[in-house]
């Protein structure tokens, strides 16, 4: 039985003669109706309605069909998993309280599966916890009840136009069988060639791999080209950022839990392994794990089956494991931070990615790339780069490496017109010039102790430390404490100290 809604089903959408004088529970016909237009030639975007309730998602149907789209339907979040896979729409509409799989546990597994396809929660009156939770996982946007036809349309249709332009932007990226390779994505230098000469050695075995690189560099590219490259190309890649979920939940996330296993556990979960079953799973920044949790996937690893948190039996997993790090995991052994045992099942093979200062012939290809992608993106009409913006692009070291080179040009899309110069590249001019620098001007005396001139210039240089950080990393606060080296509850302390906003550096 479903559970009872005190604003019923989807709160009627409104108005209701849009959904009647028809068929409300021939679901199929309102699909093959909105399949193909009068003339049997034009495709219509796929838009996936996932309802408990028939005469909401009959409804919903009938609306999306009359606005031209292509409505499938999904009585529940497990049959919305399958249709994913075999309609690829471009919009999910999916309600948050359904029996089984919940909205947001179903939000979660397909953003897991197709990242790419935005997804419309649909929420009560009030219920902004939800709504909240929804779009840290990723929801392209959430309505709530009682929905307007207006409200449907609109958030839909803007869904789908993001869904075309992100497509519009991977088909650029893949357009030629060359374009799909490594090589275009990271560029044309020797270094590249030396990295896919690496990853065609190792990806069809069922070898553990190693990528070591810092932040900002690719690794998880390469990641997924050894997967796309091995046997396992047409099961899930699942990527899990090790320092992105809290201590308490990594063990839950990472295995899976039974239905009470802990207060809150409602209903059984899958962890990561087995989302990733019979495919790979990628560990973005193994170093953070707990060590709780290395002792755990070592066993894993050993044994190759996993035990859900509350669970009496074990699970066998099928998967090939993939790690990443960005600092020498020699030092992270010696001070005690990573298990030396795990360290020696994990390196079967070692991939290095060198940084983008070691890759000058791939700085000015890299910014082209970028440029045409933001410029369509962006719809603005910058065509080029100029040689001397180019020359200080080489010139400057990015600590950010490829993500920082990818966000500056970004940026430069919407400050310049037609053309990329030199003052369009915001704060690089000065930093990539190579200047003596000016000895230190002497400290006056003030009466104040040594300590405490000291720990004022230990404050100062830790928020500008922070603050470049933040924007290299356009306020994403995990990646900045990535980059600095320390745990993200550190580094929102520090922020918090030092009054620094990480919404004050979002691009």
């Amino acid at each position: 039985m479903r559970p009872a809604r005190a604003d019923g089903p989807l709160s009627g959408v409104h108005p209701p003669p849009l959904i009647g004088g028809g068929e409300p529970d021939r679901i199929d016909a309102v699909d093959n109706k909105a399949a193909t237009t009068s003339s049997g030639e034009v495709a219509r975007p796929t838009v996936l309605v996932v309802d408990d309730d028939d005469d909401a998602r009959a409804a919903l149907a009938k609306i999306l069909a009359a606005d031209g789209f292509h409505a499938v339907t999904a009585a529940d979040g497990e049959a919305a998993l399958d249709r994913i896979a075999s309609e690829q729409p471009a919009v999910v509409l999916l309600d948050r309280i359904m029996p089984g799989l919940d909205g947001i546990e179903t939000l979660r597994r397909l953003k897991a599966i197709a990242p790419e396809v935005p997804a419309i929660i649909v929420t009560g009156y009030g219920d902004t916890s939800s709504a909240v939770q929804a779009m840290k996982l990723g929801a392209y946007d959430y309505l709530t009840k009682p929905l307007q036809i207006d409200q449907i349309l609109i958030a839909v249709r803007r869904a789908a136009e993001r869904r075309e332009l992100g497509a519009e932007v991977e088909g650029l990226r893949s357009q030629l069988d060359e374009d799909r390779s490594l090589r275009a994505l990271m560029g044309p230098s020797r270094e590249v060639e030396n990295i896919l000469r690496q990853i065609r050695q190792v990806a069809d075995s069922d070898f553990t791999i190693l990528i070591q690189g810092e932040t900002g560099t690719g690794k998880e590219l390469v990641a997924r080209a050894i997967h796309q490259l091995s046997f396992r190309r047409t099961r899930p890649f699942v990527a899990l950022d090790c320092g992105g979920i809290p201590e308490t939940l990594i063990e839950s996330e990472l295995f899976g839990y039974e239905k009470g296993a802990f207060t809150g556990a409602s209903q059984r979960k899958d962890g990561y392994f087995q989302l990733a079953e019979g495919g790979s799973l990628f560990f973005d920044e193994i170093t953070n794990l707990p060590l709780t949790i290395q002792v755990k996937l070592l066993r894993v690893l050993q044994e190759r089956q996993v035990r859900p948190l509350g669970g009496r039996g074990t699970v066998p997993v099928n998967v090939r494991v993939l790690a990443a790090y960005n600092v020498r995991l020699v030092d992270e052994i010696l001070a005690g931070r990573f298990r030396q045992d795990l360290y020696y099942r994990l390196n079967e093979f070692v991939v290095i990615v060198p940084p983008l200062r070691a890759r000058p012939h791939d700085i000015p290809y890299l910014a082209k790339r970028f440029l045409t992608e933001a410029s369509m993106e962006l719809r603005r009409p910058v065509v080029d780069i100029h040689d001397e913006a180019l020359d200080v692009l080489v010139r400057y070291p990015w600590p950010g490496n490829v993500r920082e080179l990818r966000n500056i040009i970004r940026r430069a899309v919407v400050l310049a017109s037609g053309l990329i110069r030199p003052e369009h590249l915001r704060g690089l001019v000065s930093d990539s010039i190579q200047t003596p620098s000016a000895p230190p001007a002497p400290i006056a005396p003030t009466g104040r102790s040594l300590r405490a001139i000291a720990e004022t210039a230990v404050a100062e240089a830790e928020s500008a430390a922070i603050r470049q950080a933040l924007h290299i990393t356009r306020g994403k606060r995990s990646e900045a404490a990535r980059l600095l080296r320390i745990d993200a509850k550190t580094l929102y302390v520090k922020m918090k100290r030092y009054r620094i906003l990480g919404q004050d550096f979002v691009a």
